[in-house]
C-alpha cells in the first residue's frame, strides 16, 4: 500500500494508462479511498482485505453517491431503468447524455462488486447519509465566518435547471417564466 496515491502510482503500479489514469486519483478521492492529499483512508485499507472488500465498496458507493441515496435509500437494488431514471432526475441531464451513461456504467460496476448485505447502515458516519436541506433554508440562512482579521459574510445560492418544451410559441415560455418569477423570485429573498 502506498503512502500516497500519485499519478506515478496509478500509471506504474495499477497500470492504468492515459486519460483514465489521469482521473483515477480524483475518482479514489470521490469514493473516499484516499484523502485530499492522496493518503489511503481506512476504507481503502478495508477494501484491500478480501473478507471486508465488498462491504468497503458498499460504503464507498454510499459515500460517493449519497445524493442518489437521499432520493432512494435502496438505490443499489433498483432495476437498470429505474437507476438510470434516478441519475437523470438527480443530474437534470437527458438519459442519453454522456455523463449520465458514464455515471450509470461506473455505478453498476461498483454495485456489482459491493456487498450491501453485510453492511450495517447504522454504523456508518452521518456523512454517508446527508440530511435533506430544503431550498428555502438556503435562502433564509446567513452564516458569518470569524477570523482574526475580518468577518466574512457567506451567502449561498442554488441553481435551477429547466428542461423547456420544444416549441416556438412564446406564450408557453412567458407562462413558465412568469410562474418562476411569482413563485421563486421574491423581493425579500434578495
Amino acid at each position: 500500500m502506498p503512502e500516497k496515491v500519485s499519478l506515478d502510482f496509478v500509471k506504474t503500479i495499477l497500470k492504468i494508462p492515459g486519460g483514465s489514469g489521469n482521473q483515477m486519483s480524483t475518482f479514489l478521492k470521490k469514493i473516499n479511498f484516499v484523502t485530499s492529499d492522496g493518503s489511503p483512508t481506512n476504507l481503502y485499507k478495508k477494501f484491500r482485505n478480501d473478507s471486508t472488500s465488498g462491504q468497503a465498496l458498499a460504503e464507498a458507493v454510499r459515500y460517493a453517491y449519497a445524493p442518489l441515496y437521499v432520493r432512494n435509500e435502496f438505490m443499489h437494488e433498483l432495476s437498470d431503468d429505474k437507476l438510470l431514471g434516478l441519475i437523470v432526475e438527480e443530474t437534470g441531464l437527458a438519459k442519453d447524455d454522456n455523463p449520465v451513461k458514464l455515471t450509470f456504467a461506473c455505478l453498476k460496476d461498483l454495485i456489482k462488486g459491493a456487498n450491501f448485505e453485510s453492511e450495517n447502515i447504522d454504523s456508518l458516519p452521518s456523512m454517508y447519509v446527508p440530511e435533506r436541506i430544503e431550498a428555502s433554508d438556503f435562502m433564509s440562512r446567513k452564516s458569518t465566518v470569524s477570523s482574526p482579521s475580518a468577518n466574512i459574510d457567506l451567502r449561498l445560492g442554488y441553481t435551477i435547471n429547466l428542461n423547456l418544451p420544444a416549441t416556438a410559441d412564446s406564450a408557453v415560455f412567458n407562462a413558465i417564466f412568469k410562474s418562476l418569477k411569482e413563485n421563486l423570485l421574491k423581493e425579500d429573498d434578495a
